[in-house]
């Protein structure tokens, strides 16, 4: 089976193509097996003088393996979902987690790192190698490497059960987000839709062998209707469909419902963070975060949350009034995208569509690159003649000087059986390798962007743009380190609440009259922005900011309270209703279930840490005011956010990491200000 296995080969690039689901549970197995011998062998051989060499560096290699086998399946499974494919890797999961924990409760691999950390060679290594240690010997501990041996059978089956119950969550998502269409025949009822969209209902009609146009809850076509669709009645519909996923309500109320899902996750998180002797999951979570307790992440948001309501409030007030001269009387959540993205208009005379003619996306890559290259003094080439797991991938290579530095796959647009949303995630680590060759990164970039359509390349909207240089900027925290050592090599070892700070970072450029020039070209005669529409497009940048920002303190205070009480009788749908209370000021319908999709903290690393957003962007708007201190295509400046923070990875602190870059502790008045919710900036 091997001699046939493309996960059992050694490859550059994973061989996309040639994966098939019977050949991921073999290849899972027999790594699996090999894993453990290593590990046997390792610690057989270690006597009682273990050194790195023998110890860590033979341990990575073997993980190297298993992720080289692993990451293009979780991959694949993403971005290309079929029940084979699930099926095989979902049979995968129970016995990764039965391994991490079986290696996180090893007493001899534990007695190993601890032997190594308190030996005399200690002493000499660097400030990685000191940090890799100290952090496995806190992930022992978490791992419950304490606990007599009943607990930790049980500690097992939590972290077993949970790998399962976070795949189905996002596969019931992706279910539902896939069961409900809407045919349209009839071309008036898409009034006030724009051509493009109209365009894409079409494709997706035609692809269905119909007549006419298909809305999807796809998010390009979800966004399409709620932000222009004049008809009302279909926005309320698509709404209710969509905030309805996977839950016990809507029009497909009781398929697919994480509800279950969702109280089966919290009850064993809470039980998993007792056994591990800590009050909540809120508290587990931040032991290996950069906040120091429950009660400064809550101080932190409910902060914000006081400064940023009034702002909201008047928000909303000015869009109610709005909307009742246009005849709505009773504003409700499916009338705020359309009758915001009208106001806007009205105001600032520019609309995301009108933007959008201006960022063709080939335009908008060559500016993106063209920052990038001058601020990190790297080169960006597109590469041809790859593997893929789609068409519509592109390859490219980053190179310094002339020297390979990685590569990174970009897969942009909306498609079925792709997971919704957008991610980085490492495809391969930089490390030194067993022989001493230096293996470079590979990154995969993902997006949900609107595809190009007939005669016209893929135009963004100003807003996509943004999530594109988002993605980016975690693509050169993972590719641009420097760091051999692969534990906190890239994004590894980056405690959570930190690791948005280079995304959120990259994102100033969008707003720049100096980026805007390279990112933006009419797709058609190549004129850049026009200086009215720029003037229009940063007079509107804080439009809505407040209720922008109250939006992301609900999340982040539902999630980060829901873990840190669970079990005091309130359901789900109580506290999220008592986040409101404290700090939304629009209320949704009854039947809203947006936690069932809330795909972040049920399926993703994102569990009592969404709060890191916006602790981030506290970090990512203070560093970037020292480039409006020093000009925001400065090379030196940035030459030295790159030395302090990207290529570092994990190595040292994020705080320590982002002192050395700006010479003090962050400060939370550059957010308030760069938001338009400070006195200084009102």
């Amino acid at each position: 089976m091997s001699a046939n296995n493309p996960l059992l080969q050694d490859f550059d690039l994973p061989p996309y193509s040639t994966i098939l689901p019977e050949h991921v549970e073999p290849a899972v197995d027999a790594i699996l097996a090999e894993s453990r011998s290593v590990v046997a062998k390792v610690l057989a051989s270690q006597g009682d003088a273990p050194r790195w060499e023998s110890l860590i560096d033979v341990l990575d290699e073997q993980g190297a393996k298993l992720g080289r086998a692993w990451s293009p399946v979780s991959h694949l499974n993403a971005v290309r979902n079929n029940p084979e494919l699930r099926a095989a890797y979902e049979a995968c999961l129970p016995k990764l987690s039965e391994y991490w924990t079986e290696m996180g409760q090893n007493r001899a691999l534990f007695q190993a790192y601890e032997a190594l950390a308190a030996s005399p060679e200690a002493a000499s290594f660097d400030v990685a190698q000191k940090t890799i240690l100290d952090q496995a010997l806190r992930d022992f501990r978490l791992s419950g490497i304490d606990l007599p041996p009943e607990q930790q059978k049980r500690y097992g089956e939590i972290q077993m059960r949970l790998s399962e119950l976070g795949s189905r969550f996002s596969n019931q998502l992706l279910d539902s987000t896939q069961a409900w269409t809407k045919h349209i025949e009839d071309e008036s009822v898409l009034a006030g839709i724009t051509d493009s969209a109209k365009a894409q209902m079409q494709q997706a009609a035609e692809a269905k062998d119909l007549q006419g146009w298909l809305i999807t809850l796809e998010f390009p076509s979800y966004y399409a209707v709620m932000t222009y669709a004049d008809n009302r009645a279909l926005r309320e519909e698509l709404y209710a469909a969509y905030c309805t996923r996977a839950s016990d309500q809507g029009p497909n109320a009781g398929q697919n419902d994480n509800g279950p899902v969702m109280a089966e996750i919290l009850q064993l998180r809470q039980e998993l963070a007792r056994l591990l002797g800590f009050a909540n999951y809120s508290e587990l979570s931040l032991a290996s975060k950069m906040a120091d307790s429950t009660e400064q992440v809550l101080s932190f948001l409910r902060d914000l949350a006081v400064r940023s309501k009034p702002f909201a409030e008047q928000d909303l007030t000015e869009l109610r009034a709005f909307a009742a001269e246009q005849g709505c009387n009773d504003l409700q959540s499916w009338d705020v995208g359309y009758y915001s993205e009208k106001l806007r208009e009205q105001r600032y005379s520019i609309s995301q569509e009108i933007l959008r003619a201006y960022f063709p996306i080939d335009k908008v890559l060559s500016g993106l690159f063209a920052i990038v290259e001058k601020l990190y003094g790297i080169q960006i080439k597109e590469l041809s003649g790859f593997d893929t797991w789609h068409p519509d991938v592109r390859l490219f290579e980053i190179s310094e000087n002339g020297v390979h530095v990685g590569r990174f796959f970009f897969d942009l647009y909306a498609r079925a059986n792709k997971r919704g949303g957008a991610w980085m995630d490492g495809a391969r680590d930089k490390r030194r390798a067993l022989s001493g060759e230096l293996v470079s990164p590979v990154a995969n970039l993902v997006c949900n962007f609107t595809p190009a359509s007939t005669g016209k390349p893929a135009l963004l909207t100003h807003d996509e743009v943004t999530t594109l240089f988002h993605e980016f900027g975690h693509g050169l925290h993972h590719l641009l380190t420097r760091v051999e050592h692969v534990g906190v090599s890239g994004i590894n070892g980056v405690a959570w609440d930190a690791v948005e700070l280079p995304s959120q970072f990259m994102e100033n450029w969008c707003w720049e009259p100096e980026g805007l020039a390279l990112i933006s070209g009419h797709y058609e005669t190549g004129e850049p922005l026009p200086q009215d529409l720029l003037d229009k497009m940063l007079a509107a940048k804080n439009f809505q900011s407040g209720l922008m920002m109250v939006r992301q303190l609900e999340f982040s205070l539902f999630d980060f309270e829901l873990h840190a009480t669970h079990g005091d009788g309130r359901s789900v749908l109580e506290l999220l209703e008592g986040i409101r209370d404290e700090v939304s000021v629009l209320r949704p319908p009854a039947y809203n279930r947006f936690p069932n999709s809330f795909a972040h903290i049920f399926a993703g690393g994102y569990a009592a840490g969404y709060y890191s957003y916006k602790w981030a962007e506290v970090l990512s708007a203070d560093a970037f005011s020292k480039f409006e201190e020093d000009g925001v295509l400065n090379p030196q400046t940035g030459r030295a956010f790159r030395e302090a923070i990207l290529a570092r990875g994990g190595s040292q602190a994020p705080m320590v990491l982002f002192v050395d870059f700006r010479g003090r502790e962050p400060s939370i008045d550059a957010l308030l200000r760069h938001l338009g919710l400070s006195a200084e900036a009102a």
